[in-house]
């Protein structure tokens, strides 16, 4: 992976700000109803399809946007902290960071074979709420954890 694609260390801290609270957010309002703290807004939308309403193509909607702002919040977060260099940003990190993402992927799409193997009716369509989700959580804790790991190893050494 490219240094030249990597965001700058002080990004990072801002990820963190913006993915914890998300996650917790987003867990809360998986376990209850998106419709636990409506924030409505008229948007802007490409599509609108709600239950028992007519389809509406490039038109602005009344929509709760709890969800989007979630959703947002998170992946601007998860992006910010998996993809931002570390202070010590070295040949090592970089090969821990590229294999931390093939991993993710890998285990990502696993899940994601199983789902389809597995998961019917409506269910499957939660599975695939939160697989859009999966590969930036597999690929955080993993690489956090090889360098949490490594920087065990090394102190050890000492």
């Amino acid at each position: 992976m490219s240094n030249r694609l990597l965001l700058s260390n002080k990004y990072k801290f801002i990820g963190w700000c913006l993915l914890i609270p998300a996650t917790i957010f987003g867990v809360i309002l998986s376990l209850r109803s998106f419709e636990a703290f409506p924030l409505k807004a008229k948007v802007f939308a490409i599509f609108s399809n709600n239950f028992l309403e007519k389809a509406q193509v490039f038109s602005f909607a009344e929509e709760n946007i709890t969800s989007t702002i979630v959703g947002i919040c998170f992946i601007v977060g998860a992006l910010l902290v998996g993809f931002s260099k570390e202070k010590k940003e070295d040949e090592f990190i970089e090969k821990l960071r590229l294999s931390s993402l093939l991993w993710a992927v890998w285990v990502s799409y696993i899940l994601l074979l199983l789902a389809f193997l597995f998961v019917y009716g409506t269910a499957f369509l939660n599975v695939m709420l939160y697989n859009m989700f999966t590969v930036l959580i597999i690929f955080i804790v993993r690489f956090n954890y090889n360098l949490y790991k490594n920087s065990k190893s090394v102190s050890d050494e000492k």
